[in-house]
């Protein structure tokens, strides 16, 4: 019966051994592989967003771009969102942190030609 118990040990702690050593290279194989592969290139051509009709920027904030929805993120320098902007018709409206708005502006004719050009 001992002799069963310490096999039974040996073989599971082989298996365990095993599958670790033999995943290990895998890994990161797959590793280099996948991910330091570069972006190939579309045949889309790149639309450039103008986002200069947005003129309240907090002071000191990092702004992100999201030009899929057509929206500036705020944050703080310690990275904490600090809002964002979105362009809703013939207006852009901030929002704060929470999500709430605090302002609106309203885009002038000129700016909305500019935008739809």
């Amino acid at each position: 019966m001992r002799f069963v118990k310490q096999a039974g040990l040996l073989a599971g702690a082989g298996m365990v051994l095993v599958g670790v050593v033999g995943l290990a290279p895998a890994q990161a194989d797959d590793i280099n592989t996948i991910v330091r592969k570069p972006m190939p290139r579309s045949s889309l051509p790149r639309v450039h967003a103008d986002y200069s009709m947005f003129h309240f920027v907090p002071r000191g904030d990092e702004v992100t771009v999201q030009p899929e929805r057509d929206r500036l993120l705020f944050r703080k320098k310690s990275g904490q969102p600090d809002g964002y902007a979105e362009r809703r018709g013939a207006a852009i409206v901030y929002y704060d942190a929470s999500g709430k708005p605090i302002r609106i502006q309203h885009l002038t004719p000129e700016e909305l030609d500019r935008m739809n050009q």
